[in-house]
């Protein structure tokens, strides 16, 4: 899935005409108003111009609703959703496997590709990539922005990974789904200075292939039918999830065999370079080792 945030005067706009230009499956998602007004119901004007729905609107509510989550679906299968997420990253999470974009409006955090709107709109200090930045939602190149979003870094999850491998040629003779997760530890011991993130750069181009690489060599192994990997790039807080390997396989001591050389090699080999910042300094972590 690819996620974009569009922030400033003219964001929602902006959001539900870039909606109808993406070709698959769309999720929007927009904060309450603050001032209470109720958001935005999916409607006629919520189709995509190729004629695909706009999948689903999920809207973060002031208040408590009756039920944790409240979803409405209408005769055409659109559907608005009330509900309570533990944060962006989970609801990204919750989304990614079943859709080909998201389009936030008014999520401020901007770690995924962002859209700045507003005469003093500034891109420094945004932990995310800026696509476009404009006074108006109406000074926007949405040509332009739907290829530049098109080219951005995709939100991979977990899911993402085993669904793919549930999916390949092979996935009857397997007897195994191996997964591995690697997330922002806080501390190394008790005493340690807390780590409040990371920040991963890599290689454009070059990472990519030497994971695919990495992968490819790994299901070349007897028993072994599917292996796929993914690092995330940018600022990652503690607690969050890093990088991912799944391994298909026909029985589990090939699984976790693999699953254990993959992230090895991918560590090794692979580059991508780290920053840590904990409560009392920043450091790249390669020139303090």
């Amino acid at each position: 899935m690819r996620p974009i945030s569009i922030v400033g005067n003219g964001a929602p706009a902006l959001a539900r005409r870039l909606a109808a230009r993406l070709d698959g499956r769309v999720a929007l998602v927009e904060r309450d108003d603050p001032d209470g007004d109720r958001p935005h119901e999916p409607g006629p004007s919520d189709r995509a111009a190729d004629g695909g729905a706009v999948e689903g609107e999920v809207v973060d509510p002031a208040g408590r609703p009756d039920a944790d989550t409240e979803i409405a679906l209408d005769a055409d299968g659109n559907w608005s959703g009330r509900g309570r997420v533990e944060g962006f990253d989970d609801l990204l999470d919750g989304l990614a496997p079943d859709h080909d974009y998201l389009v936030a409006v008014g999520e401020s955090r901007l770690r995924v590709p962002a859209v700045l709107l507003g005469a003093d709109a500034d891109p420094e200090g945004v932990p995310g990539t800026v696509l476009a930045t404009a006074a108006t939602a109406e000074g926007v190149d949405l040509d332009g922005l739907v290829a530049a979003l098109d080219e951005a870094e995709p939100w991979i999850t977990r899911e993402t990974l085993v669904n793919r491998v549930e999916a390949s040629a092979d996935a009857e003779l397997s007897g195994a789904i191996a997964t591995f997760t690697g997330r922002v530890r806080a501390r190394d011991a008790p005493g340690d200075d807390r780590t409040t993130h990371l920040a991963f750069e890599k290689y454009e181009g070059v990472a990519a292939e030497r994971m695919d690489a990495i992968a490819a060599e790994l299901a070349e192994r007897d028993g072994v039918f599917d292996v796929r990997m993914h690092h995330r790039t940018g600022v990652i807080e503690a607690g969050e999830d890093i990088v991912f390997v799944v391994v298909l396989a026909g029985h589990r001591r090939e699984a976790f065999r693999t699953v254990e050389d993959g992230i090895d090699r991918l560590k090794d080999e692979v580059p991508i370079f780290k920053k840590e910042a904990t409560e009392a300094e920043t450091f790249w972590v390669h020139r303090r080792d």
